[in-house]
C-alpha cells in the first residue's frame, strides 16, 4: 500500500487524510440528504457537521492518546501527527455525539430524527476511513496464509513489511459499507425514532467485536478483551435497551 498518495516537493498528501476527509463528507451528504427527507433544517445540520467533525478528531486522537499514553509521553509531538495513523472510532463517535447533543439542545432541534438520519452516514463514513487505513498500513491484521492476505513492502507503512497479514481494515471497510446498505435499503421500515440508530450500534458493535479477534495492532487490553470489544458490548446493552423501552412504550398495554 502507500501511505503518501501524492508528493510534490516536500508537500506530501497522505491517503489516510484524504479517505478519512472523503468518508466524514460523505456521511455528512448522506445524512443532510436524510435530514431533508425527514423536513428538517438541512443547514443547521450542516452547521452542526463542522462542529461534529471538529470533536470526532479530536476524541478520535484523545482516545488513542490515553490508551497509548506511555508511547507519546517520550515524544508528545507525536500526538500531532494524524497523518501517522492512531484516529479510534469509538472515541470520535463519543465525542461527536456529545457535540451534536449540546448543538440540537442550543438550537431547539430533537436529537432521535438527527441520529436517525446520522446512522446512514456513519457507516458509509467509516468504510471511506478504513480504507484510508488500508493505505496507511494502521489497524493491521495477524498474520495468516489465506488466498487473500496483504502484504505491505512500502517502508513509510505503519504495519509489518513483507509478511501477510489479515486485511482487517478491507474487513471493516466490508462490514461498513454492508451496514450502510442495509440501513439505507430499510430506512422507510423504522417507524419508532431512534430504531435505525440503535440498530446501526448493535450491527457495528458485533461486527467490530468480532473483527477485533483479526487485529494485531497495540489494541489496550481490559482483560481478555480489547477496549474497542468493551465499548461495543456496552454500546449493544445500551442499543438493546433503548429498543425495547421505545418498543414497549409505543405499544398500548391491553386494559
Amino acid at each position: 500500500m502507500h501511505p503518501v498518495l501524492l508528493q510534490v516537493g516536500s508537500l506530501k498528501i497522505y491517503a489516510y487524510g484524504v479517505f478519512v476527509a472523503v468518508g466524514f463528507l460523505a456521511a455528512i451528504w448522506v445524512a443532510g440528504r436524510e435530514i431533508a427527507r425527514q423536513g428538517i433544517d438541512r443547514e443547521k445540520f450542516y452547521d452542526m457537521g463542522f462542529w461534529v467533525v471538529l470533536s470526532a478528531i479530536v476524541g478520535a486522537r484523545l482516545f488513542h492518546v490515553l490508551v497509548y499514553w506511555r508511547q507519546y509521553a517520550a515524544d508528545p509531538v507525536e500526538i500531532l501527527r494524524l497523518w501517522n495513523g492512531g484516529l479510534v472510532f469509538y472515541g470520535g463517535f463519543l465525542a461527536a455525539v456529545a457535540a451534536c447533543l449540546i448543538y440540537l439542545r442550543r438550537n431547539r432541534i430533537p436529537f432521535l430524527p438527527v441520529a436517525d438520519a446520522s446512522a446512514i452516514g456513519i457507516p458509509l463514513g467509516l468504510a471511506f476511513g478504513r480504507l484510508g487505513c488500508t493505505m496507511a498500513g494502521c489497524c493491521f491484521g495477524k498474520p495468516c496464509d489465506l488466498p487473500w492476505a496483504i502484504t505491505f513492502s512500502d517502508p513509510a507503512s505503519l504495519a509489518p513489511l513483507h509478511v501477510p497479514l489479515h486485511p482487517t481494515q478491507i474487513y471493516e471497510s466490508m462490514a461498513g459499507f454492508a451496514i450502510f446498505g442495509v440501513l439505507y435499503a430499510t430506512r422507510d421500515r423504522f417507524r419508532t425514532p431512534g430504531a435505525r440508530f440503535w440498530t446501526m450500534l448493535i450491527l457495528y458493535g458485533a461486527a467490530r467485536s468480532f473483527l477485533e479477534i483479526f487485529r494485531d495492532d497495540p489494541r489496550g487490553f481490559l482483560g481478555p478483551f480489547s477496549e474497542s470489544q468493551v465499548v461495543s458490548a456496552v454500546l449493544i446493552v445500551y442499543a438493546v435497551a433503548s429498543l425495547v423501552a421505545a418498543r414497549a412504550k409505543a405499544t398500548p398495554s391491553a386494559g
